[in-house]
């Protein structure tokens, strides 16, 4: 269920506040783990760009959690983010 009162947090943020600083790893020590620049891990820290799903993948293995868990922290992030101003009406009746 998304937050009322809030925007979900940004997987950057997790992964910056829950794993990188914990564990002292840099972004450019990531970033060399991972094999890619590390000016794309700032932009997903930033929160300036999502994370895809080989990035879930990526971060899952070296991190030791699940893709579903980054995914989950996207999709969330992203469906309050895309959230309409208008509700619509159901179509058809409950029951």
């Amino acid at each position: 269920m998304l937050p009322t009162h809030r925007p979900p947090t940004h997987p950057g943020e997790v992964l910056q506040e829950e794993f990188l600083k914990p564990l002292e790893i840099s972004q450019s020590e990531l970033a060399r783990h991972l094999g890619c620049d590390a000016k794309d891990i700032n932009r997903i820290i930033k929160g300036h760009v999502g994370l895809s799903a080989a990035m879930a993948w990526r971060l899952a293995d070296v991190f030791r959690t699940s893709p579903e868990f980054w995914m989950n922290l996207q999709n969330n992030y992203t469906l309050w983010k895309q959230r309409p101003r208008r509700r619509f009406s159901p179509l058809v009746k409950a029951g």
